[in-house]
């Protein structure tokens, strides 16, 4: 993903890079951790860049693979504890306080991730965004650790080995595979704001429609 020059997230960029270059491959790692955590901060770029400091040899491409994939089950673990933290209970009670939302929308939330929780999280660790987000799910429904644990790390295996072998087969040249992610990003995005559309006009034709119901007996 792209940024502008002099951005808060370029300067964030750079202070990951800079950690790459002042403790090796554990810098990348930590960069991945963030990444989970604060997902605009693109692994697309980081992960490139790890691929890149292989190839001019500050570490191996296998330590680079390996570190930013611990880093994205470090990331992975602490948003499901952030899950596990806040329960079920809590949710539904959030849910209650939340205009539009209903605390069903919590429990059918719950029952989608217990039918396809396993392939949600490790398909989810290769789509921007939703790696991060399906991890909190995962920490509600308690999954078990060992199962959480072990399929977000394939799932961040497969995509950082592939962006990391890109920074290190094409040195340089890696920016030519932004305008591909970058698409990736953005149908994401899009698939994600009509998703919310759709459910906010649904809620809300819905209440008029019960309003209208009501109205006669008023």
């Amino acid at each position: 993903m792209t940024t502008p020059d002099g951005s808060w997230l370029t300067a964030l960029v750079d202070g990951v890079v800079g950690l790459m270059d002042l403790i090796g491959a554990p810098g990348a790692g930590i960069g991945i951790a963030l990444e989970n955590l604060f997902p605009p901060l693109p692994s697309e770029v980081i992960l490139p860049m790890a691929g890149l400091a292989a190839s001019r040899g500050a570490f191996t491409i296998a330590e680079a693979i390996a570190w930013t994939t611990a880093g994205a089950v470090v990331g992975a673990f602490l948003l499901y504890g952030l899950g596990a933290w806040l329960g079920l209970d809590r949710l539904r009670s959030i849910a209650a306080r939340v205009p539009l939302l209903h605390p069903e929308d919590i429990d059918k939330t719950v029952a989608w991730f217990s039918r396809h929780g396993g392939k949600a999280v490790f398909f989810g660790r290769m789509i921007p965004i939703f790696r991060s987000l399906i991890s909190i799910p995962a920490g509600v429904t308690r999954m078990p650790l060992w199962r959480f644990g072990l399929l977000s790390a394939a799932g961040s295996l497969v995509w950082n080995t592939v962006f990391v072998l890109c920074g290190f087969f094409l040195g340089e040249a890696w920016p030519v595979i932004e305008q591909y992610t970058d698409i990736l990003q953005y149908v994401v995005i899009a698939a994600a704001v009509a998703a919310v559309a759709w459910f906010v006009i649904a809620r809300v034709r819905g209440l008029w429609a019960q309003r209208r119901r009501a109205a006669p007996a008023e």
